[in-house]
């Protein structure tokens, strides 16, 4: 990859990515990585995402799982766009 990411993904089937960077705006067109492919790939934020938070990779239904370096992390609790900022609001534990 020639710049630096703004995104990691670590592999194909993960549907968020984490933010590496401090300025992920609103608006902005974000390059994200795929390591296990050595990828890049463009998604537009919806939100501003903090340094080491989620974004969407595509869209992902209520009640979708939420899968982050290939493993589940919870369920979305709502709706969330592709380039949407994924945190606690929109997803829940599946623990309880």
């Amino acid at each position: 990859m020639n710049q630096r990411p703004h995104f990691i993904v670590h592999n194909e089937g993960d549907n968020v990515g984490v933010v590496v960077v401090e300025d992920a705006a609103a608006g902005q067109q974000l390059t994200g990585w795929i390591m296990e492919t050595d990828r890049t790939i463009q998604v537009k934020a919806l939100a501003d995402v903090p340094l080491g938070h989620k974004l969407a990779m595509k869209d992902i239904a209520d009640g979708v799982t939420i899968i982050k370096y290939d493993h589940d992390i919870g369920r979305a609790i709502q709706s969330i766009p592709a380039g949407g900022y994924v945190h606690a609001h929109n997803i829940k534990t599946k623990r309880w």
